[in-house]
């Protein structure tokens, strides 16, 4: 990733931070919406420099069947897992209600930013991990597919990911942020969820 695109994606994280201030008592949503795809750094040399592919794009559970509400769901006919009978049925290896804690998600940006959070300590609420961590699950949060695995906390946080989902994604804010005006809030925010170092 070029510095500048660096540069775009913290603007643009800001941006949609900043609309996410209409949640005045909820700061930890704000600090939620600024990071959110910091998981990203994935893609410069200093990170693995790992191919756009293995870092974005929709994520989706493994162990079990594929939904159809899954983007390009026809091409997950040449995985293997497809004609796994341990993997190809509805609940696959899982059980109803087992949580999403329990359920094996594919590999990008949102769960190495939700690993850092954890391993590092953050005192971020569930909801604001859970929306890390799954924020690219489209096919549950925005088609409610892979309903029958959530618990009742995963139903509780699933609210606010909805919440979260209506700033996300092309749907930045275009009011201009002062960038210094903001900055002293948000590095409060750092401090109070995060350690000052950070292990990635």
């Amino acid at each position: 990733m070029r510095w500048w695109m660096t540069v775009t994606l913290t603007w643009m994280n800001l941006k949609f931070s900043t609309s996410c201030s209409r949640y005045p008592n909820e700061d930890w949503l704000h600090l939620t919406a600024l990071i959110h795809d910091l998981g990203k750094v994935l893609l410069l040399p200093k990170f693995g420099g790992l191919p756009q592919w293995a870092v974005v794009g929709d994520t989706f559970p493994l162990g079990c069947a594929f939904d159809e509400a899954n983007i390009h769901h026809k091409y997950f006919k040449e995985n293997p897992d497809y004609n796994n009978p341990s993997y190809n049925t509805k609940n696959g290896i899982y059980w109803d209600g087992c949580g999403l804690d329990n359920v094996t998600i594919s590999w990008g940006h949102d769960d190495y930013m939700y690993l850092v959070a954890k391993e590092n300590g953050t005192t971020l609420p569930s909801a604001g991990l859970f929306i890390i961590r799954y924020h690219s699950l489209y096919p549950l949060h925005k088609e409610e597919a892979y309903m029958q695995f959530v618990n009742d906390e995963d139903k509780e946080n699933l609210k606010w990911l909805r919440i979260f989902n209506k700033y996300d994604l092309y749907s930045k804010s275009k009011v201009a942020v002062d960038v210094e005006k903001v900055k002293p809030y948000y590095l409060s925010l750092i401090e109070k969820y995060f350690p000052a170092k950070l292990k990635w």
